[in-house]
């Protein structure tokens, strides 16, 4: 090849090299350009990353408690969901996703989840006319009468001890007096699980419908004592095989 003929090829080349590093490398296209972590404010985009690992993709079907359950959202309400969010739940796997906090969220954006939760997923028509009990116990509960309680309530689907039963479906209902279940659930996650039941899961509310209507709803009494009666179960050092 002759010179003059390297030369004009190199000419021809020159520009298509220049076409092709309008952008310096690495640059990301507008299109792909996202605001920073803080300025989402998606309701969707925000609970997907950072609660639907443990509260299931649509707020319910989770390891930890249904979000997307009327009777719970009624309950709690959006100032203490808002609390929790930020703030966590010490001792347990609820971790504080508040800035204050040393979390990854703002006041802004902790209020747009607590009020997505209320718009997408509230119902107040689910109580059917009754007020609900208080989010946070009233009275101090007696492990004693939370024995009785607990019988009246809750031993037909979680056994007569709450060590827990198989039903018909010869599905296994789980202990609820575990050691190591307590260890990861607070005494207000007990409350709220009894008041709001999971019917993702087939547990009743507070009214306790599945055990026939001639029985009243639980009272703020029947509430505090039996979680009084499950706290009576914690020990010290869960999932250790000896106790010293």
């Amino acid at each position: 090849m002759t010179l003059r003929r390297i030369l004009l090829l190199l000419l021809v080349a020159a520009p298509l090299g220049l076409g092709g590093c309008k952008e310096a490398p690495g640059k990301p296209k507008a299109e792909v350009e996202s605001g920073r972590p803080e300025q989402v404010l998606d309701f969707n985009v925000l609970y997907k990353q950072n609660c639907a690992a443990c509260h299931g993709e649509s707020g319910k079907n989770g390891a930890a408690i249904s979000l997307a359950n009327p009777i719970y959202l009624a309950t709690a309400g959006a100032p203490n969901i808002q609390r929790i969010t930020a703030s966590g739940v010490p001792g347990t796997m609820m971790p504080a996703f508040g800035k204050a906090a040393g979390g990854p969220l703002t006041d802004q954006q902790i209020a747009t989840l607590a009020q997505g939760m209320m718009t997408n997923w509230g119902n107040p028509g689910s109580l059917g006319g009754l007020a609900p009990p208080s989010y946070t116990a009233t009275s101090h509960g007696d492990a004693a009468q939370g024995q009785k309680a607990f019988t009246t309530y809750c031993a037909r689907c979680h056994g007569a001890d709450g060590s827990g039963s198989t039903d018909a479906n010869r599905r296994r209902i789980g202990s609820l007096i575990d050691p190591a279940y307590l260890a990861l659930v607070s005494e207000q996650g007990l409350r709220s699980f009894i008041i709001a039941g999971q019917p993702d899961a087939g547990m009743p509310d507070w009214r306790s419908d599945l055990n026939g209507p001639s029985l009243h709803p639980m009272s703020e009494q029947d509430l505090a004592d039996t979680v009084a009666y499950l706290e009576a179960h914690r020990i010290a050092a869960p999932g250790q095989p000896y106790q010293h």
